[in-house]
């Protein structure tokens, strides 16, 4: 709509209308289909020559559409221009149905003549501004996004939540240890309790929590961005314990096996720092570093 003289390009993806989710009107198709036709539909009313495409991209949503030339004479772009306008008020008010692109799309007969209706005769501030705001109320989102899933939180207020809840996870019962009997070894570690998320914000600042509110997720994502230390299962939080991992799989090929085996290890190991009992794992087994000196 921004001009006569211009074309376009678009990859279908996320199944979106103008106003919301898109939805479904035919089961005999796939959902991608039908939402590849109904864009499809899009460029059709809006006066293009559609042309699909397959791009050679590694992804399951390939197919795009192109737009390089009119089906009307320049004249007419203005009259084309409240047709479009019609439509888009079409989606909220009646049941669209979907282009059949062998024959063509006629919008009065699909629409039962209620988009016709509906829109041929637009508000006066749709008049007025038809060159200038497509469509009344719509909200685009922000130029920059803010990030609101817990990694962009200080990182001194995210330490704090971190050893607060180890803490508590590890005075909430008696010295719940597990015994490493490897090498007849049969000294102790610590594993704590395990608390549902609903008893370990209880017992966390007001502030904390207020904090954490604000964040998508909340408390829980903040759990499993710290994935080294904790493992939250069906809601409730325990301490990781990383003698029960699972060994690297031994179908990897043996470089991919040798490369993970000689990893650089760029974090600090939590437990060997803040566990009472240190890490349950001995330095060469542990992928974090036990101390600066192993920090690469």
């Amino acid at each position: 709509r921004s001009s006569y003289s211009c074309c376009y390009f678009v990859l279908p993806c996320c199944f979106f209308d103008f106003h919301g989710k898109y939805s479904r009107r035919q089961s005999k198709k796939t959902q991608y289909r039908e939402y590849l036709d109904f864009v499809a539909q899009i460029g059709f009313v809006c006066g293009f020559r559609v042309e699909e495409d397959c791009l050679r991209i590694p992804s399951t949503k390939r197919v795009s559409f192109i737009g390089k030339s009119r089906t009307y004479p320049a004249a007419e772009h203005a009259l084309v221009d409240k047709q479009i306008t019609q439509f888009i008020n079409s989606r909220q008010t009646c049941a669209v149905a979907m282009w059949d692109r062998r024959v063509g799309f006629n919008h009065e007969d699909d629409c039962g003549g209620l988009c016709k209706e509906a829109g041929s005769e637009p508000h006066e501030d749709e008049t007025e501004t038809a060159g200038t705001i497509w469509m009344p109320g719509f909200q685009p989102r922000e130029k920059v996004e803010q990030v609101r899933n817990c990694a962009s939180l200080p990182r001194d207020f995210v330490d704090e939540v971190v050893l607060n809840v180890a803490n508590l996870l590890l005075n909430a019962a008696p010295q719940k240890s597990c015994s490493d009997k490897q090498g007849g070894n049969m000294s102790t570690w610590n594993q704590g309790e395990s608390l549902s998320l609903r008893e370990v914000a209880e017992h966390l600042d007001k502030e904390i929590l207020k904090k954490l509110k604000s964040e998508y997720g909340g408390l829980q994502t903040l759990l499993k961005n710290n994935h080294q230390v904790f493992e939250v299962l069906n809601g409730r939080v325990h301490i990781r314990d990383w003698r029960k991992e699972k060994p690297p799989s031994k179908t990897k090929p043996e470089v991919k096996r040798r490369l993970s085996a000689e990893a650089f290890k760029t974090r600090l190991c939590w437990f060997f720092i803040h566990h009472p009992d240190g890490c349950s794992l001995p330095s060469e087994a542990c992928p974090y570093a036990h101390g600066t000196e192993e920090l690469r």
